[in-house]
């Protein structure tokens, strides 16, 4: 990449830094936001516990259900191994949305209030995907400088060179809606929708917050990414208990995703 462009696309990521700090102080740190913050508009879930072990059951099968059936695909089309693992990991964000649908359909519980066409829904993702920002870059340069110093190997994740690796357009448009759309869907409803939502009136807020950052973080099994994760997960939790609507965690996720899509071809040394 030419110094030229690498000099703008620099430019480009303090700049958006910048907004996330600005935002992360008049929003949140600053003690006139401290002081004005409204009450949390995320109500308590009046599920048992038999039916929220029912909803993991359910979404549980319904990926790996689809997975197989993937699977049995594959021998009669035989894919490359990078094929394989984009298409197999379609099927199972697929199926796990499907789970979610069957367990709302055969158990009659409501979902959350999305609010999905909603401006405000728009504006407190992207708010959210601004303030996460300059946390997630100071975390993560900070976590790669211990396990460094820990004789630990920093390796990326897949994803990242899937997307390098990419030949077919059709592969690389199926990962990008991937993960953009599909998994920031399927992901905010297991973790935040579900998890935190039940757990935020069982147990202590804190471990309501930590417990399903922690499991979500531990899913992307990298572990040069383990700590940005869990602070991100921690992030889109406080967001959607603000709000009171997981489409502003899931327009969140989609955009910190296609952020770091970007950050792979504009600046490789920096994901």
């Amino acid at each position: 990449m030419p110094p030229r462009d690498i000099l703008i696309a620099s430019t480009i990521e303090l700049a958006l830094i910048g907004v996330g700090l600005v935002l992360l102080w008049r929003l949140v740190l600053s003690p006139r936001a401290r002081v004005a913050r409204p009450p949390a508009a995320l109500g308590a879930w009046d599920i048992s516990l038999s039916s929220f072990h029912s909803f993991f059951w359910i979404v549980i099968c319904g990926g790996l259900t689809a997975q197989f059936a993937a699977l049995q695909l594959f021998k009669l089309f035989k894919p490359s191994a990078d094929e394989k693992l984009v298409w197999g990991s379609a099927a199972f964000e697929l199926g796990l949305l499907m789970g979610i649908v069957i367990f709302r359909v055969t158990l009659g519980h409501r979902p959350p209030r999305a609010a999905w066409a909603t401006a405000g829904a728009v504006l407190s993702g992207a708010t959210t995907f601004f303030i996460a920002l300059p946390i997630v870059t100071v975390l993560s340069l900070g976590w790669h400088y211990f396990l460094e110093r820990c004789g630990l190997p920093v390796e990326k994740q897949d994803l990242i060179r899937l997307f390098t690796d990419a030949q077919s357009p059709l592969l690389f448009i199926i990962m990008a809606v991937l993960a953009t759309i599909g998994a920031p869907l399927a992901e905010e409803l297991i973790f935040r929708a579900t998890i935190f939502r039940y757990l935020r009136t069982r147990i202590p807020r804190w471990g309501a917050l930590v417990a399903p950052a922690c499991l979500f973080a531990a899913l992307h099994t990298n572990l040069a990414s383990f700590v940005p994760l869990v602070a991100l997960g921690i992030i889109f939790s406080l967001a959607y208990e603000r709000t009171g609507r997981i489409a502003t965690s899931v327009i969140a996720h989609g955009l910190f995703n296609l952020h770091s899509i970007v950050l792979i071809f504009v600046a490789p040394g920096v994901t």
